[in-house]
């Protein structure tokens, strides 16, 4: 019978297939400690702010249980996971300017808008770095209508992995699952998987000899495209060598693919790919964009008529159309977790080794300061964070003390993220995590 690492390593030299493993005993990776648990994070964020009255227990003022308390009907559907949740009110995140959007600022703690590029990386791209090394370190998915997804599948506004190198979404659930499961589907599907990998080949390298003829500063640039279709030919073959194994994992393609009556069928597919991806091991991170990170966004499949900039024009506290958005995201919040739950891991199950992250793109509502960003954190990542719990912040705390705190649970020695000293006395009254959510 194998041992942990001799699995590890197998999987390392592409042999894990080849062992007869289950994907998600391999993990994915070479050098994993014998100690380590596996652990996984997931954003979701949803546009056009998040109210904070639309998930705080009423009569609820100061930090204390949830346990006594009855969750808001916005997120209602959570209720039976109230002892896995911890709400968190008073996070600022003024210096990110997040009128309409922080855009990359959201997840970077730094000051972003329209068309900036990022000037730093983002937590979710820092985070997948920390975790144990997977095929695929980070997944961002992006929702939007029907319309915005098909013209443009992919869209990069919420996640970076350094200073002008964003990260794309995907947007378009064929797409998606080509790149994913391509190499494991017949027919058509196969077809095309084949189609695109020969044609992302030959782009690649003809993109490398035309660069070589570029001046030194247009080739440094063009040579992050280059790397662009690297990565994606890297992480097609990559898959190929776990393909027997991934077909216990990819979801079934039927219609809301390739005929979705409406936009909430493409971001209920997109949403069982990103789980899929998770429960198979090929990624430790995923991001969810509901609404991509813009002031765009439409859920006509839960009979909302209204969509983009007008929606955050709306009073989301006792607004039955933003009732049923929130309860709409509840409910893919619980899949995640049921989903997660159902895979063995360890003692336990793979949601004990996770931490869901809910919140907006632009702090309490579309047109803010950002002076009160809420945030929702479901499960407790090994035991790192408490749970059950409404923590009040007081004092002036930005959001870069979350991501340093998630960032401290992950491994990472760090006392402030993305904010030098100079910032930090205006913005930050504290140093290091929130001691107020670790254990």
């Amino acid at each position: 019978m194998l041992n942990r690492r001799t699995m590890l390593q197998a999987v390392a030299s592409g042999a894990g297939a080849a062992l007869g493993l289950p994907l998600t005993s391999q993990r994915l990776l070479a050098s994993t400690p014998e100690n380590t648990t596996p652990k996984r994070i997931i954003f979701f964020m949803q546009n056009q702010g998040f109210d904070p009255a639309t998930c705080i227990p009423k009569g609820i003022h100061n930090s204390g249980s949830l346990a006594q308390a009855e969750l808001p009907e916005p997120i209602s559907p959570l209720e039976p996971y109230k002892d896995r949740l911890h709400i968190i009110n008073g996070l600022h995140g003024i210096h990110t300017s997040p009128s309409h959007s922080a855009f990359f600022g959201a997840l970077g703690g730094y000051r972003g808008g329209d068309g900036v590029p990022p000037s730093g990386s983002t937590i979710d791209y820092e985070l997948s770095k920390a975790l144990p090394q997977t095929l695929l370190p980070h997944l961002c998915i992006g929702m939007d209508s029907i319309e915005n997804m098909t013209t443009k599948p992919t869209l990069a506004t919420l996640s970076a992995s350094g200073a002008g190198q964003p990260i794309f979404m995907h947007s378009n659930p064929n797409h998606l699952y080509q790149m994913l499961y391509g190499s494991i589907s017949t027919g058509d599907i196969r077809r095309q998987h084949e189609a695109r990998s020969n044609v992302f080949n030959q782009i690649e390298l003809l993109a490398a000899a035309k660069g070589e003829s570029l001046p030194a500063t247009d080739g440094l640039r063009y040579q992050q495209f280059v790397n662009g279709f690297q990565d994606i030919n890297g992480l097609r073959e990559r898959l190929d060598t776990v393909s027997d194994h991934l077909k216990k994992f990819a979801p079934e393609v039927d219609e809301r693919y390739t005929n979705p009556e409406h936009e909430t069928d493409w971001h209920d597919v997109l949403l069982d790919l990103g789980i899929s991806a998770l429960t198979s091991g090929i990624t430790n991170t995923l991001t969810i964009g509901s609404g991509r990170g813009e002031i765009f966004g439409a859920w006509k499949g839960l009979g909302i008529e209204q969509q983009g900039h007008n929606l955050g024009h709306m009073k989301q506290p006792d607004n039955p159309i933003w009732i049923k958005i929130r309860q709409y995201n509840s409910r893919m919040l619980v899949k995640i977790i049921e989903s997660l739950e159902s895979v063995p891991e360890g003692s336990g199950t793979m949601m004990d080794n996770t931490l869901i992250v809910y919140t907006s793109n632009n702090a309490d509502s579309q047109h803010t300061r950002g002076a009160n960003w809420p945030v929702m954190l479901l499960g407790n990542f090994d035991g790192a964070f408490k749970t059950g719990r409404f923590t009040q912040i007081d004092g002036n705390r930005p959001i870069n003390a979350l991501y340093t705190s998630l960032l401290r649970a992950a491994g990472v020695t760090c006392d402030r993220f993305n904010m030098d000293e100079k910032l930090a006395k205006k913005f930050d009254d504290g140093n290091g995590p929130l001691k107020e959510l670790l254990v």
